[in-house]
């Protein structure tokens, strides 16, 4: 089944339990889908809405880290659960080990030698991994494999 008719499911079991949480994160997603379709006129696939709710995670924890410093716990409860519900849809992500590994190998297939080769083995990297690792480790990760 592909990612989003699962999302879509989801949204229908929400609505007949009537979990408003849940649904309210849901449509979210949807609607940040549907306006992707309907700006790059495609059709998405599990690829393209992973990073959509990579992005709507990213958000949120930029969210909880302002309502954090603002003392406002019950905006932080809110982000904290509308990040679990999006974290459900993202494929299992991979260990920093594993990460390092993936670069490492990256690195040796471009031939990429020196900090001057860090555009190539990121686009490289956000090309193979996306969706299964966070995009600030694999920066880091390039970074040590081209120090080191």
């Amino acid at each position: 089944m592909a990612l989003k008719d699962r999302i879509t499911d989801d949204m229908k079991a929400a609505m007949r339990a009537k979990d408003s949480e849940r649904l309210g994160t849901i449509r979210l997603l949807t609607a940040a889908m549907k306006q992707k379709e309907v700006d790059e006129r495609v059709e998405l696939d599990d690829v393209a809405v992973v990073a959509i709710v990579d992005k709507l995670i990213k958000q949120r924890k930029d969210s909880i880290e302002a309502f954090q410093k603002a003392n406002r716990q019950d905006l932080v409860d809110k982000e904290t659960a509308e990040m679990t519900v999006l974290q459900a849809y993202l494929p299992a992500r991979l260990s920093a080990d594993e990460v390092l590994a993936e670069v490492k190998a990256l690195v040796a297939e471009l031939g990429a030698s020196g900090p001057g080769d860090m555009g190539k083995v990121m686009g490289a990297a956000k090309a193979r991994l996306a969706g299964k690792a966070e995009m600030g480790q694999v920066s880091a990760a390039v970074k040590a494999a081209l120090a080191g």
